[in-house]
């Protein structure tokens, strides 16, 4: 079953009042199974590229599509409602690292479509399945210097942000995209030049999609990188009336909840989503992290017990067989109530 745009920006809300919604695992630990080299992720198109392009996973999508389709298929047949773009530096200024930022819209429709294809071919009736584009945070960051010695500078702007999350966003809408992800936010100015850019382009549009934002607690402190805590981070996006807000990365589950239920409690009118990493890194792990499955599945399903979630999934270290148990453990439980019903209405009336 194939559901147009507006029918699913419409669905979504309306199923995570009724059940905890399943987001997909880490694309670049999957990715690296593969073993890629240097040529694979040339392909012909880029074979006298002057820059070196390993690990730039987002060139993926026009050199190796079968590989990324292969992954998203993966994790919808693991029980995935939700999967992201393979979009995680498919900005303008992610890209320059590679002398390639003159693709970035295409990486991004590309993207889009292939994660579009994946979802409409796994869709059925009773399980519509949503793509969503990724924003991930770029390497520049507009709160914090480069530069120690001058705590004043900075590498990027604003507005230069603002223009490169626009680029990014109109190619995932062109791909066909669900929803918009802003994710990994270690830097809220950053996060906020995203909004900014995803309000402008649906004002511009008249297409209004809902938007998940999702934080990074860097580490003990319980703050992301450019200073906020938990609740600062969510007073500082409340503006933007997202469907969701969340923490992902950095932390493993046993780590991330004390930062969760703080979220959990101070966004009482918005969805919550929780994509923690399996763990601690590990070099002697086969995914690079230390969680199995069934301890990640454990550890998600006591966040689900205790009332937090609405969106599940995982973050770096994961893979299907992690979301296959997460999907199966907190499935026996009621999604986290929120404290404002007719936050449902106001959302289902921005997507009309």
């Amino acid at each position: 079953m194939i559901v147009a745009p507006y029918t699913r920006a419409q669905a979504l809300p309306r199923i995570l009042e009724q059940r905890i919604v399943i987001l997909d695992g880490a694309m670049g630990t999957m990715i690296q199974r593969h073993r890629l080299g240097e040529a694979e992720y040339r392909g012909a198109r880029f074979a006298d590229h002057p820059n070196d392009v390993k690990g730039n996973n987002d060139l993926l999508q026009l050199t190796r599509p079968d590989v990324i389709l292969a992954i998203h298929e993966q994790y919808l047949r693991a029980g995935a409602d939700i999967v992201e773009t393979n979009t995680f530096s498919a900005t303008s200024i992610a890209q320059e690292d590679y002398g390639l930022a003159h693709v970035a819209r295409e990486l991004n429709v590309a993207a889009a479509r292939l994660a579009r294809q994946a979802c409409d071919a796994f869709s059925t009736p009773d399980k519509p399945r949503f793509a969503a584009g990724a924003l991930g945070p770029t390497p520049r960051t507009a709160s914090i210097s480069p530069d120690v010695n001058d705590p004043a500078a900075r590498n990027v702007t604003f507005d230069e942000l603002k223009l490169a999350y626009r680029e990014q966003a109109e190619g995932l809408l062109e791909g066909g995209c669900d929803l918009f992800l802003v994710e990994t936010v270690f830097d809220t100015l950053n996060a906020k030049a995203a909004i900014f850019a995803l309000d402008e382009l649906m004002e511009d549009s008249g297409e209004r999609l809902p938007v998940i934002v999702s934080g990074t607690v860097t580490d003990a402190s319980g703050r992301i990188l450019s200073g906020q805590t938990v609740g600062a981070f969510w007073h500082s996006v409340r503006h933007a009336r997202p469907l969701a807000v969340g923490l992902n990365c950095a932390l493993g589950a046993a780590l991330m909840r004390p930062y969760i239920e703080e979220l959990a409690k101070v966004a009482g009118d918005t969805f919550i989503s929780c994509y923690p990493n399996a763990g601690l890194p590990n070099p002697m792990s086969e995914t690079g992290f230390d969680e199995t499955p069934d301890v990640t599945g454990n550890l998600m399903e006591g966040f689900a017990r205790a009332g937090f979630l609405n969106i599940a999934g995982g973050c770096c270290g994961t893979t299907p067989e992690h979301i296959e148990q997460i999907a199966q453990r907190v499935g026996r439980y009621r999604p986290r109530c929120r404290h404002e019903p007719e936050l449902l209405t106001r959302l289902e009336a921005r997507a009309v």
